[in-house]
């Protein structure tokens, strides 16, 4: 083991999370806190949630998603529907202290019930809205704007992206709310009740990034502008060999560095005057950008992707080609990155598994297989509620409960 993988003491170690959760956001806090140290216990019913077998998946059926969002938790199978069974989770709620859920409409999983036999609960509750109304990724992504201003300048019709960028966000919103959380218990034995609505996360996001004030002060809706960089100046290229590069010169240096690159930086002094602007300036090189991309796009037009990419490694401008996935897979950006690990993931097979992008003390902590539906059921019932081994078998004979893998603790 390399010394970047070695055991260390991360930051939430001594931490315990019960998740009751399906889909991106809630599942992504799970695994986040999991990867700083946090034991994260996943209680879903009995045969996976909703997101079990969502693509993509094997051609057994074993979903590749679900692997790779729940690596390193424990998972603990159980009959939503069966009172002994919720009552179970309900206890190991209370032992950990602090629930992640975006499940609704469950009186097991209440704030109130719950703080009322531990008041120190840290409760976390991902809604789609504020109101309790459901809501999706793509479904907040259409009220906020971006798919109108997606896409090629002359196309009418809207475009999604295809990131899930709001359960991203709205996810690590979560992971971060519980170490804040965490730490203020630490401090002063106080719980919390935290509710994050997804559609607000968006809602917060496209605030701080200016774009509300923006109309609210008076300016105009944005406009459709392809791939160039809104209030700068950024742009795609073709080279000789078919390849596409994006290129964006955010800065002075930026600028002067590509203009003197592709061999148009008297053509580009000419053109300063001939319109009376300084393409110093953020908003001159944005409002020009066609004929900018003009002088520019021959010089691209002329060389190799290779031969782009050495002549601009020597400058200041910021840029890099279109991969597809299967190329950013075999890239050494992956294959040499010390963040993934090879995983042998029981059902899928072995590749390569990112951890946290965040490195802690310069290492990276270990990345670890995601369980099967139930795989820990049974030890977690024995390790924190002390069941006896004929209990948990009898709750398993009535269905309250699956256990894929027989406990190993002896009897009490």
């Amino acid at each position: 083991m390399s010394k970047e993988h070695e055991p260390q003491a991360l930051p939430l170690v001594g931490v315990r999370i019960i998740e009751v959760s399906s889909f991106v956001a809630a599942p992504l806090a799970g695994m986040t806190l999991g990867s700083l140290g946090a034991e994260v216990i996943r209680v879903d019913p009995i045969g996976g949630a909703a997101d079990y077998h969502r693509w993509p998946v094997t051609d057994d059926n074993e979903s590749i998603y679900w692997a790779n969002l729940n690596q390193g938790k424990r998972s603990l199978a159980a009959n939503f529907r069966d009172p002994e069974a919720t009552a179970l989770i309900r206890d190991l709620i209370l032992e950990a202290g602090i629930l992640v859920t975006n499940a609704a409409g469950r009186d097991w999983l209440d704030y109130d019930k719950l703080a009322g036999e531990r008041p120190d609960l840290i409760h976390v509750q991902v809604l789609g809205r504020a109101d309790g109304r459901g809501a999706l990724d793509y479904t907040v992504n259409a009220a906020m704007g971006f798919p109108l201003v997606t896409g090629p300048t002359a196309l009418g019709t809207p475009v999604n992206h295809v990131l899930p960028a709001w359960d991203v966000a709205c996810g690590l919103y979560a992971a971060l709310s519980v170490t804040a959380a965490v730490h203020r218990r630490a401090s002063t034995g106080e719980g919390a009740k935290i509710v994050l609505p997804l559609e607000d996360v968006a809602l917060a996001t496209i605030g701080h990034l200016g774009y509300l004030a923006e109309v609210q002060l008076g300016g105009p809706d944005r406009p459709r502008v392809g791939n160039f960089v809104y209030g700068t100046y950024g742009s795609d290229f073709r080279t000789a060999d078919g390849e596409t590069i994006m290129v964006v010169a955010v800065t002075p240096r930026h600028f002067r560095d590509l203009a003197e690159v592709t061999g148009t930086a008297d053509a580009i002094t000419a053109l300063e005057t001939a319109l009376g602007v300084d393409f110093r300036d953020d908003g001159d090189r944005f409002r020009h950008r066609d004929v900018l991309s003009g002088l520019f796009s021959i010089w691209f037009r002329d060389r190799t992707v290779e031969q782009v990419e050495d002549a601009l490694s020597s400058t200041a401008v910021v840029f890099e080609r279109y991969r597809t996935f299967s190329q950013i897979a075999a890239d050494p950006r992956v294959t040499e990155n010390p963040m993934f690990q090879q995983v042998d993931q029981p059902r899928i097979g072995s590749y390569l598994a990112p951890t946290t992008p965040m490195s802690i003390d310069g290492q990276y902590p270990a990345a670890r297989p995601a369980p099967a539906n139930g795989d820990d059921t049974a030890s977690v019932l024995t390790d924190y509620l002390g069941l006896t081994e004929s209990t948990i078998a009898g709750l398993e004979a009535r269905g309250a409960i699956r256990v894929s893998t027989p406990i190993t603790a002896k009897e009490t």
